[in-house]
C-alpha cells in the first residue's frame, strides 16, 4: 500500500513538472500565466483596472454602456476590452483585455474568473481567443480553457471591442 501511495505521489510530481513546461506561444498553446491573488477576482473590476475603461455593470452591459463614451469596433487592438454577450452559460457576460494580436483571427487576452474549479476567481494572462465567426468579424469566439488545456468547444457570441480612448477626448483633440 505504501509503495502504491509513493508511486501516486511521484506521478503527481512528474505531472506537475511537465505541466510547468507548457509554452504560451503557438496557435493552440496553453497559457499558464496565472497571477497569485489574495482572493476572488471578477472580470469586470479587473478589466476596468487593467484597461482604464471606466464602465460599470456586468460584462454584457459594457457594450451598450460604452456607446458615446468610448470607441467600439470589431477590430482587436492591445489594451481594448473584448465583450462577450450574455448567454445561458455566461449569465453575466464576460470582459477580457487584449494583451496582443497574433493575427487576423487570434488574440491573447488577460482576464479574471474564466476557469472553474481551483482556478475560479483567478487572473489569467496571455490566454488564447480565436475568432470563429463566419464573416471574420469577432462576433463568435472560442476561448482557451485552462482546466482542459485546449481552446474550448463552446462558441461564445461577442459584441466586439471597446477601446480605451474616450470619444469626448478624441473629439476635443480634433477641434
Amino acid at each position: 500500500m505504501a509503495g502504491f501511495i509513493l508511486r501516486l505521489g511521484l506521478l503527481a510530481l512528474l505531472g506537475g513538472l511537465l505541466s510547468a513546461c507548457g509554452s504560451t506561444r503557438g496557435p493552440i498553446a496553453a497559457g499558464h500565466g496565472y497571477e497569485a491573488s489574495d482572493g476572488y477576482q471578477s472580470c469586470v473590476p479587473y478589466a476596468r483596472a487593467r484597461s482604464g475603461i471606466d464602465l460599470r455593470g456586468d460584462g454584457w452591459q459594457w457594450w451598450d454602456a460604452a456607446l458615446g463614451r468610448y470607441d467600439r469596433s470589431q477590430q482587436p487592438r492591445p489594451g481594448a476590452v473584448l465583450v462577450l454577450q450574455r448567454t445561458s452559460r455566461l449569465r453575466d457576460g464576460h470582459v477580457a483585455v487584449v494583451s496582443r494580436v497574433e493575427g487576423p483571427r487570434q488574440i491573447r487576452v488577460d482576464h479574471a474568473n474564466w476557469a472553474s474549479g481551483g482556478l475560479k476567481g483567478r487572473v489569467a494572462r496571455d490566454q488564447l481567443v480565436v475568432d470563429v465567426s463566419a464573416r471574420n468579424d469577432w462576433s463568435a469566439v472560442r476561448v482557451w480553457y485552462p482546466p482542459a488545456g485546449v481552446v474550448g468547444n463552446t462558441v461564445f457570441p461577442a459584441h466586439g471591442f471597446i477601446h480605451p480612448n474616450r470619444r469626448w477626448a478624441s473629439a476635443a483633440l480634433a477641434d
